[in-house]
């Protein structure tokens, strides 16, 4: 399973205030897509699924779908803001290679 970082979860906690609906979870998936074979995907949801994974981290829920897992075992989401731009980023450990604009990965 990946982890979320403290930074991570605070930027989540306010994105979900600012929702309106701090209930939700964070759903992070991998899909195929991109020019180097798969793509990252978070989003907010509401729905939880049977073979989902749910785990907490500092206050926020967050789910990955069984097909997503084992690309994600041992990443981490981070949050960083700077003078170069503020976003989340995913380390993971299983990459191989990613493409030459960064969204994507083998």
């Amino acid at each position: 399973m990946l982890t979320l970082t403290a930074p991570a979860a605070e930027k989540v906690k306010s994105l979900l205030k600012d929702e309106g609906n701090e209930a939700m979870a964070l759903r992070v998936a991998v899909r195929p897509g991109g020019c180097s074979g798969f793509s990252y995907e978070m989003f907010f949801d509401a729905e939880v699924d049977a073979d989902d994974q749910v785990v907490e981290f500092h206050g926020v829920r967050v789910v990955v779908d069984s097909a997503s897992a084992p690309h994600l075992e041992g990443a981490e989401v981070d949050y960083k803001d700077g003078l170069q731009g503020a976003g989340f980023a995913i380390n993971n450990p299983n990459v191989e290679r990613t493409c030459g604009c960064g969204q994507s990965f083998n």
